[in-house]
């Protein structure tokens, strides 16, 4: 569809989100660079190489408790009724024993550990009150982990306990995908970074986008505010199709000013351009040079649902990085929550703790307003209804998705 044929017909016809969601996936590559960065710098990063323990853990036979090494052989019979009597030394031989603590390797000779509980030591003597078998109470070469076995594969997002695994078998750094890039690019022509005068917007799309490209696991370029001109957004974007995404704030529906799709698909193609989901409809999905665009409305409240939506998707994939589900959570809606047929709504909640005995609820913050930013900044999550459901009743149990979630 033509940039005409779009601004006269409006959005009479719009995208299902899920539709609209896998088109911009299937135009997103993941990207193959790696890095290999410190352990330190690598909690959340994703595995780009199979790793294997370069060294056995533990790397030695160590006591298991704190107690006495001996030949288990010495301690046949053994009981509190019938002790055994060894000698105590610095060395482990026949009827000889030595003192160990939880972690010490082994004495040669020795092939298990008496707890010090069953033990009494009376000068240079202990005695012991419970048999041991061979290998009791001793940890063998390689019990948590042996050499060469392989920890993690290609795609494992590694959590700090992996972080101490590695470090343990030797290694100090780890080869990991680089963060997936992504160009933020806020436009308006009437937004301002500060001092806002009449007729003036403080510009907060692009860096609430930035900080949850961050979140997400990206790394972000936060640019200059593009004033509504069609030569400046053809330089913004044509400038940043190194990034692995381009993301734009504001500019996308059918208004004399909203330029951003006519750019894009005159820059190559504009995939989806109205989507049917409230808040953020005149969302836009495009592709130049293989890199995808993805614009976002201004309205602030409808730019998090689609940044939700689709930018963390579609970065998620670029980066390798899992998909995974936002935490929820059960509660009794206490006011009614309309919703347009055919239509996915997102409806900003606010939950309360109840009795232990009883669900929590969930209070609706605005039923509209896609641009009363506090609506979203001061609610707990978002009930999401299906286009397939004209909205809940008060008393309904409803599940109250966390948007916020960073994993």
């Amino acid at each position: 569809m033509s940039n005409e044929s779009r601004k006269s017909a409006g959005f009479k016809d719009r995208t299902p989100v899920t539709t609209a969601r896998q088109t911009l996936l299937d135009a997103v590559t993941p990207h193959e660079r790696t890095e290999r960065v410190p352990l330190r710098d690598a909690d959340e990063r994703v595995v780009a190489t199979e790793i294997t323990a370069e060294r056995a853990v533990p790397h030695y036979r160590r006591a298991a408790m704190d107690g006495f090494a001996v030949r288990a052989e010495d301690t046949f019979g053994a009981s509190q009724r019938s002790p055994e009597s060894l000698r105590v030394g610095e060395t482990v031989t026949t009827g000889t024993a030595t003192r160990v603590h939880t972690g010490s390797e082994l004495p040669d000779g020795a092939d298990a550990v008496v707890m010090v509980e069953e033990t009494e030591v009376t000068g240079d003597s202990v005695t012991v009150f419970d048999a041991v078998a061979g290998g009791e109470n001793v940890a063998p070469v390689g019990e948590d982990v042996a050499e060469g076995q392989t920890l993690y594969e290609v795609g494992h997002r590694l959590r700090p306990s992996d972080l101490g695994l590695l470090k343990s078998v030797g290694n100090d750094t780890v080869e990991v995908y680089e963060q997936p890039t992504v160009s933020v690019l806020p436009t308006g022509e009437e937004l301002v970074q500060d001092d806002p005068a009449p007729g003036e917007v403080i510009e907060t799309n692009g860096q609430t986008v930035t900080q949850y490209v961050e979140r997400w696991g990206g790394a972000a370029t936060y640019r200059d505010i593009v004033t509504d001109d069609v030569d400046a957004l053809r330089a913004a974007i044509s400038d940043d199709l190194d990034h692995d995404l381009v993301v734009t704030t504001g500019g996308s529906s059918v208004g004399e000013r909203d330029l951003l799709p006519e750019v894009v698909d005159d820059l190559g193609e504009v995939l989806v351009h109205g989507v049917a989901l409230k808040p953020g409809h005149p969302v836009a999905l495009g592709v130049v040079e293989e890199t995808p665009i993805l614009m976002l409305p201004g309205y602030p409240v409808a730019c998090i649902v689609n940044a939700v939506q689709f930018l963390r998707p579609a970065l998620r994939r670029a980066g390798h990085l899992p998909a995974t589900e936002p935490p929820t959570t059960e509660a009794e809606l206490t006011r009614k929550i309309a919703s347009e047929p055919g239509t996915r709504t997102y409806a900003r909640v606010e939950l309360h703790d109840a009795d232990a005995n009883e669900q929590p609820t969930a209070t609706p913050t605005r039923a509209s307003g896609s641009g009363v930013l506090s609506s979203v900044a001061l609610a707990d999550g978002w009930v999401v209804v299906p286009e397939s459901v004209e909205g809940y009743d008060a008393g309904d149990t409803v599940t109250v998705e966390d948007w916020e979630w960073s994993q």
